[in-house]
């Protein structure tokens, strides 16, 4: 499934290549979140342009709405958006986490309100596995339970055990549907807060469920950079070598060059997609308000080391009208030229890891850029 194909001799970086049902993903990648079953502003054909292999979507937004009756009829979600590349599904334990006073968790699940017309609704591991088998994932996550930073010991220990738990019911009956000629893989995730031996026996169960690939979970929801660096470098290092390695929820090239550093393949977050509706577009000497009044009269693309379409063809002052203006365009090709960047980012750092000089090519990337290191 997964083949580590060059490792940089000084760091933990290394390129792969992880085979899949709808084809081979090369890594390290980054992976655009189509969270309702499209990536926001974005087409297929956009996406198979810039060249992702694969995308994220969210099982909780999708079985509640279009529901899984809609997506089944129609024989996936592949056929319901038109995506024959490969796409990894989120279980929705961040979303349901995310709604605080509307759900509730225990051992046989989680209890939640939908935030669309508040109906209440039931999701077990077992359910987030069946979710995931109908719509054709290549990629099924685990139901996990994520904590928010500052929780805890004991709150963190309740959620492990539970996180656990859960993880070897779904591999159970994961493995059913596999029986059966299903052909997706399933990924645990790590949990336990930011409390270091919690994280150690998370990995610990991980490597002991034996599941295709290993996420780790829980970074990124309102800590610290410095605590952020050092739980996923104490937790990457925990991980076994032969699996591909997922750390969810992070955008940033700062985040993401980390995390490549620390031997991680596999990232996402909506924030380039996010940060360009609401005018904010990465350059190499950082992100850009492009709402500023200084690009007005500028005539320059939004980075002219850019090779994208955008940069290509349309400048900071026609941006800039179309955001102040609210049209519609200005989304499409800021979100577009924001993917682009971060894919060039990837492509970039797998070439300096087969070229054994990714140390160097971090920092000269980062010495250049200027942008802040908190995830949104």
């Amino acid at each position: 499934m997964f083949t580590v194909i060059s490792c940089d001799s000084g760091t933990s970086a290394r390129t792969g290549i992880l085979q899949l049902e709808h084809g081979p993903v090369s890594t390290p990648v980054f992976m655009p979140v189509g969270t309702k079953g499209t990536v926001k502003a974005i087409t297929d054909t956009d996406l198979k342009e810039i060249g992702f292999e694969i995308i994220l979507s969210n099982t909780y937004h999708l079985y509640l709405q279009p529901g899984m009756e809609v997506i089944q009829g129609i024989g996936g979600l592949h056929q319901f958006m038109n995506w024959d590349r490969n796409i990894l599904t989120d279980s929705g334990g961040f979303q349901i986490f995310s709604l605080s006073g509307l759900r509730k968790i225990n051992t046989e699940g989680a209890w939640f309100q939908s935030h669309i017309d508040g109906a209440k609704h039931f999701i077990s591991p077992e359910k987030a596995v069946e979710i995931q088998c109908i719509l054709g994932s290549d990629i099924q996550m685990q139901l996990d339970v994520c904590n928010e930073w500052g929780s805890t010991y004991k709150d963190s220990v309740k959620s492990l055990d539970i996180t656990i738990d859960w993880m070897f019911r779904a591999k159970s009956i994961w493995e059913t549907y596999r029986d059966k000629g299903y052909k997706n893989s399933l990924f645990s995730i790590v949990q336990g807060n930011f409390f270091s031996d919690l994280r150690k026996r998370s990995v610990d169960a991980c490597i002991a469920a034996d599941t295709p690939g290993i996420a780790i979970g829980g970074l990124s929801v309102g800590e610290p950079p410095d605590l952020f660096y050092e739980t996923l470098h104490n937790t990457a290092s925990l991980l076994p070598k032969e699996k591909p390695r997922y750390v969810m929820g992070i955008g940033t090239p700062e985040y993401i060059l980390f995390a490549i550093e620390n031997g991680i393949d596999m990232f996402d977050c909506v924030l380039p997609t996010r940060e360009g509706r609401n005018g904010r577009v990465f350059t190499r000497n950082g992100p850009i308000a492009i709402k500023k009044r200084e690009n007005r009269m500028d005539f320059l693309p939004i980075d002219k080391e850019c090779t994208c379409k955008v940069c290509r063809q349309y400048s900071r002052a026609y941006l800039r009208h179309l955001f102040k203006t609210q049209e519609i365009l200005f989304s499409m090709l800021a979100s577009y030229h924001n993917l682009f960047f971060l894919h060039q980012l990837i492509l970039n750092a797998r070439t300096a890891i087969s070229e054994n000089r990714f140390s160097v090519f971090k920092k000269e990337f980062l010495s250049q850029y200027k942008g802040d290191s908190n995830e949104n």
